[in-house]
């Protein structure tokens, strides 16, 4: 049965599983760790990133990393929770329908589409396509997580699980699977060695 798609993404939310270290799903440094990883692979790609797209932003936690990283280029944060609208100043909006003007050269969307039902969790997916034109970082609970990898005591059990190969279906329409989360844009103008990517 599907949760609601509608959450209060309110300061407790982020409190219990971001900043108390009793219970936080990700810390800082993992993000960050995350962040230098995600910009290591577009390096290595040559990707020339002058926008950035944080869909799904949280804390921002990984914008410091991408902003040492590629100085010169624009980071969006982009965010449905009110609270961190107005603490941070990121942009309001959702990923199922956000447009924004232009494409960008890096997206995160990371640990969002699970709170989202089915319907609205494929437009976020072909959203992201739109949206990008180079690298995706993409990274949902799924069920398989749920039954075997996750520690159940710092994550959110109040989301839509479903089998990774639900997510992979859809995202391999626009992407190539590069691995480790990571996503290529089909059309973007750079090699993937054979033994790079997923066929």
């Amino acid at each position: 049965m599907q949760k609601k798609a509608a959450r209060n993404f309110d300061s407790e939310f982020f409190r219990r599983f971001y900043l108390d270290p009793k219970t936080a799903a990700a810390s800082r440094e993992d993000l960050a760790a995350r962040a230098h990883y995600v910009a290591a692979f577009a390096d290595y790609l040559e990707l020339d990133v002058r926008r950035i797209l944080d869909a799904g932003c949280g804390l921002g936690l990984m914008r410091t990393t991408f902003r040492r990283m590629f100085p010169k280029a624009r980071y969006v944060g982009l965010e449905t929770s009110d609270y961190l609208c107005r603490k941070f100043g990121w942009r309001r909006g959702s990923v199922v329908d956000w447009r924004g003007a232009g494409r960008f050269d890096i997206v995160v969307c990371y640990d969002v589409l699970q709170y989202l039902g089915d319907r609205e969790a494929e437009r976020a997916l072909a959203n992201l396509a739109r949206l990008c034109r180079g690298l995706l970082h993409f990274s949902a609970l799924t069920r398989e997580d749920w039954l075997y990898h996750c520690d159940k005591t710092r994550t959110d059990p109040d989301v839509n699980l479903r089998p990774a190969a639900w997510y992979r279906r859809r995202l391999r329409r626009g992407f190539h699977e590069a691995g480790a989360g990571l996503w290529v844009r089909r059309g973007t103008p750079v090699t993937l060695w054979s033994l790079e990517f997923v066929p």
